[in-house]
């Protein structure tokens, strides 16, 4: 079902809007849902050569460090594989070439301290480096910063990432992740190679309107990090594996844990983080995940809202156009509050286990007010009153007498059920604080 005439033109008017305060030649947009498009524009043309021949939903632009989320998916399927542990260190799987105490989830986060470019100033050269020289060049690399102290972007990081899911799969990082992702979402248009119908590349000076051509060149080592090229509907497609993966390609608690903030990247204004190889930016109340994309001719942004599986996507050929990120979740905003995305009905249980009875309503601890209640026979815990878009905490049996909180607040904690004489339920203890049916000061209970 695609979106209305009112909410199309709406989103029409963002795009040129991005178009024309960028000076894009040839600028391509779209907004997705669940995977796939729901509305898409081309404005401008992917080559000054053939004036109007406007980008579509299958032109090819390079999508640069969205890649990253593609090694991201890769690097955590093969930590659920047992393959490799998040907190081993590089040297662990790359011993001909180590760098002391660097971890595998400093490298997803860029918390590492690691510079940011491999060795040999590649942007300045246009050269990028082999597999091997990427390697030679790791032990001289800069550590500058502390580990963890601070957010600091790397492309040197994810390129490492990649040799990483090369040795352990035994086959080129490409290989790897068109088996392990491009095969399975049938994402056909993309790869490291220019394929198919494509955007030319160009710069745009900043006082003339002339624009320049920019050069072709490869990736290599770099792919890991930035190597890719896509369209927008293998894109849209991505953007509903983020929302909804499926456990063929990595289970939906994993992609969860991406997802958990691991450094602030923005300081000031708290709006933007990184998780294990993804963005989380914070626009409105709303959480998007994703990522950004520069390449010499190419800047694009991929941003999904899991909750309403909706994903902007913009692919702009000019070096410098406007923020690439706000510009795609500000489409996708604008689908979200034009036409929400309709919510389940709910549904009438069948049966309360009879264990849960006894734990149903009001309870209390720290002078704070919680209801328990069910939902299709598993049991909720929420702070009263808490806004209705935050989740509830979700217990499920862990033995007699015991429930373990598998998400929401306090998840991972034991909730243990205490009994009087005659064995009715008199209280319990939720991650060691104790609950009671009536508001209680600490230690009254003594």
């Amino acid at each position: 079902m695609s979106f209305s005439d009112e909410t199309g033109r709406a989103l029409t008017i963002r795009a040129l809007t991005a178009q024309t305060d960028g000076r894009v030649p040839g600028l391509a947009a779209g907004v997705a849902r669940a995977g796939a498009l729901e509305w898409s524009t081309g404005v401008g043309t992917i080559d000054l050569a053939s004036p109007g021949d406007a980008p579509d939903a299958d032109t090819q632009y390079a999508v640069a460090s969205n890649s990253k989320t593609f090694t991201a998916v890769a690097v955590m399927a093969l930590r659920d594989e047992g393959r490799l542990d998040l907190d081993d260190t590089v040297e662990t799987h790359l011993s001909d070439s180590s760098h002391a105490r660097v971890t595998i989830r400093q490298l997803l986060s860029h918390t590492s301290g690691m510079q940011r470019e491999p060795v040999g100033d590649v942007f300045d050269t246009m050269v990028m480096p082999s597999r091997e020289e990427l390697l030679t060049g790791w032990p001289g690399a800069e550590r500058v910063g502390r580990p963890h102290d601070r957010w600091h972007y790397s492309n040197l990081a994810f390129s490492v990432l990649g040799e990483i899911i090369s040795r352990l799969d035994g086959c080129s990082w490409e290989d790897s992740i068109r088996r392990r992702i491009l095969d399975p979402l049938e994402m056909t248009r993309t790869g490291t190679l220019p394929s198919g119908r494509r955007a030319k590349g160009y710069y745009v000076p900043p006082f003339a309107d002339v624009p320049l051509e920019e050069p072709v060149f490869e990736a290599r080592a770099m792919d890991p990090a930035g190597g890719l090229r896509s369209t927008l509907t293998d894109m849209a497609r991505w953007g509903g594996f983020i929302a909804a993966p499926v456990d063929e390609i990595l289970s939906p608690d994993t992609l969860e844990e991406m997802c958990q903030p691991q450094v602030m990247s923005d300081p000031i204004g708290w709006t933007s983080a990184w998780g294990l190889g993804l963005q989380l930016v914070r626009h409105e109340g709303r959480t998007w995940v994703g990522h950004t994309g520069g390449w010499p001719g190419s800047i694009t942004g991929v941003f999904t809202e899991r909750s309403s599986a909706t994903t902007g996507l913009i692919f702009m050929n000019n070096s410098a156009p406007v923020a690439p990120g706000a510009a795609a979740i500000e489409l996708a905003t604008i689908a979200i509050e034009r036409e929400p995305v309709v919510p389940e009905p709910w549904q009438p249980g069948t049966t309360v286990p009879e264990d849960l009875v006894p734990l149903l309503g009001h309870w209390y601890s720290e002078g704070t007010h919680f209801v328990l209640s069910v939902r299709e026979g598993k049991l909720e815990a929420r702070v009263a009153g808490q806004p209705k878009e935050q989740p509830p905490s979700i217990l499920e049996p862990d033995g007699t007498d015991r429930y373990r909180t598998v998400s929401g607040r306090e998840s991972g904690e034991l909730l243990r059920v205490q009994r009087d004489e005659s064995g009715a339920v008199s209280h319990f203890n939720w991650a060691t604080y104790r609950f009671t049916r009536e508001p209680l000061a600490f230690g009254a209970w003594l």
